[in-house]
């Protein structure tokens, strides 16, 4: 099968939407044809819970873009470096991301099926935001033995130190629980 490569560049194109746009001219010119693109650029603004994409890092886009019929095609690879907090410890933590993605794009998507495509362009933007943000780690561990925070250095106290108190001292009751101390049972 023929394989062509499309060129990102946008210099002559005018204004195009995102790192993530590729002119559709050229995939329309003949249908079927296979087109190699490598797309790089920045996902802003996108994190779930302490997991977040790395400011400074550009998310890669590794695809094969056909045309058929009306619609266009992306398969391939995205990639991208991620940076979060431990959830145990709260250190920092790093990795990577790499997901498959196959999408269509066509000019009356269907809801939550399909993705819309532009007159000009192909924006694969939203298709390559929304596979990330559900490849992210939600609770991501810096290793699968954690521990979690060091006790010595932050203790966890549970009962009172008995050397600090008298058994002729009732514990001092929590006000959260003081409404159940007015409630009486009849035993009858």
């Amino acid at each position: 099968m023929l394989r062509a490569s499309v060129s990102a560049d946008r210099s002559s194109l005018g204004r195009v939407p995102g790192p993530f746009a590729v002119p559709r001219g050229e995939l329309f010119r003949h249908a079927g044809v296979r087109h190699d693109v490598t797309l790089a650029g920045r996902v802003p603004d996108l994190a779930l819970s302490t997991t977040r994409l790395a400011a400074d890092d550009d998310v890669i886009a590794d695809l094969v873009l056909e045309a058929q019929g009306d619609a266009v095609t992306a398969t391939g690879t995205v990639s991208a470096h991620w940076v979060g907090e431990c959830r145990r410890c709260l250190e920092l933590i790093e990795g990577e991301v790499t997901i498959e993605l196959s999408e269509v794009f066509e000019p009356d998507p269907v809801d939550g099926e399909t993705y819309p495509l532009g007159r000009d362009e192909v924006d694969l933007g939203p298709a390559v935001r929304e596979a990330l943000a559900l490849a992210l780690p939600l609770a991501p561990l810096c290793r699968d033995d954690c521990t979690g925070p060091d006790p010595d250095a932050h203790p966890v106290t549970t009962a009172p130190d008995p050397a600090e108190s008298s058994d002729d001292e009732p514990a001092p009751a929590d006000p959260r629980w003081a409404a159940l101390d007015a409630l009486h049972f009849d035993n009858n």
